[in-house]
């Protein structure tokens, strides 16, 4: 009786374990693509930097208008970022450029971007614009969120994220694992924004110069290994597009 009973059991215990292989994959994929968004996004935005330009910037307001600024920005941020990152390859496409060339491209302003950050003495995406003078006419959109936190660079590695997608239309689970993953990559940059600005004062009195500055170049380091498997990526795509078909 104890053979046939494991007999019988046994389908079942083979359908459970690759149902739970099936879940294991969805929740690495949707991992792999927060922690891809987050990581090539973070050292571009890099709020930790910019809250003592906010901090300066926003010197002639009350601590509560102060957080509201803080919210809108990262509101505002979170939305130019996810846009960027979904119309924009669909824009390229439009104008007749094939996604693995974006790649390329993007990759090579990925690995560029964090050269910079490893190599230069002080850069970042916030650039000059960030002036810390105090301003009556300071908004939430301009220049608090663009181009102070997320300027040109963010925008460009957002598209770049988003050109990642397979041509046409990717089947409806792999756009909605890749997409919730990228989602909550979005909704950490957001979140890393507001508390950032939130608590400028605090984060730049914990941090100091030297904690800042290992930061960076960590970030830097991650940024162009991101780079290169992007472009890397693209290579293969185009290889495989032309390779003649016997």
């Amino acid at each position: 009786m104890l053979p046939f009973i494991l007999r019988h059991d046994a389908p079942a215990e083979m359908a459970y374990a690759s149902d739970c292989a099936n879940r294991a994959a969805v929740v690495n994929g949707v991992v792999s693509a927060f922690l891809l968004t987050f990581a090539a996004l973070f050292p571009i935005v890099n709020p930790i930097e910019g809250a003592p330009f906010f901090l300066a910037m926003t010197a002639h307001v009350s601590s509560a208008e102060r957080r509201v600024l803080a919210r809108n920005v990262a509101i505002n941020g979170f939305a130019l970022l996810l846009g960027s990152m979904v119309i924009g390859p669909y824009l390229l496409e439009v104008f007749g450029l094939q996604l693995p060339v974006v790649r390329i491209a993007g990759g090579l302003v990925v690995a560029a971007l964090g050269w910079k950050l490893l190599t230069q003495e002080q850069w970042s995406d916030h650039g000059d614009s960030a002036d810390p003078r105090p301003s009556r006419n300071i908004g939430s959109f301009y220049p608090l969120t663009m181009p102070m936190t997320v300027g040109p660079g963010s925008m460009s590695v957002a598209i770049t994220i988003g050109s990642r997608k397979p041509a046409g239309m990717p089947p409806m689970w792999q756009l909605a694992e890749h997409g919730s993953g990228a989602l909550l990559g979005l909704l950490a940059i957001g979140l890393s924004i507001y508390l950032a600005y939130r608590f400028a004062e605090n984060i730049g009195r914990l941090l100091g110069e030297t904690g800042l500055e290992v930061l960076v170049r960590l970030s830097a380091f991650i940024l162009m290994c991101i780079g290169i498997e992007i472009i890397w990526n693209g290579l293969s795509a185009l290889a495989g597009l032309h390779t003649p078909v016997p």
